[in-house]
């Protein structure tokens, strides 16, 4: 099992940043790439930035150049810094957890976060 907890969600004005962290206990020692999505009423939900093991960054289109993913190894930590934030990056934000198992992968999940951005 892993367990997963974010922190630094909240409200900013358009132009703002936000720094998201999610840490990372349990069995963490499989897991082998780390993301964050964000999901809208009435939207699926989104992956927005992963980090695999080896600290290879991916941004989905809409947040390159303004958002930065990245990880503490040595405090099981990853984080994303938004910067230049727009209102259609309101959205809940959850951290996620992919894990080698057995019998393939597995998903772990954050209990999720509110990101507002509005004037």
């Amino acid at each position: 099992q892993v367990q997963l907890v974010e922190s630094g969600g909240g409200s900013v004005q358009p132009g703002g940043s936000l720094r998201l962290s999610c840490v990372a206990s349990g069995d963490i020692s499989n897991i082998y790439s780390m993301g964050w999505y964000r999901q809208v009423p009435g939207a699926v939900r989104e992956v927005i930035a992963i980090i695999q093991s080896d600290g290879t960054p991916s941004y989905e289109d809409s947040v390159k150049g303004r958002f930065t993913i990245s990880r503490d190894t040595a405090k099981n930590a990853m984080f994303l810094q938004m910067d230049n934030l727009k209102p259609e990056d309101t959205a809940a934000y959850t951290c996620n957890a992919a894990v080698r198992t057995e019998k393939g992968h597995k998903y772990y999940w954050g209990q999720g976060l509110q990101v507002a951005v509005s004037s």
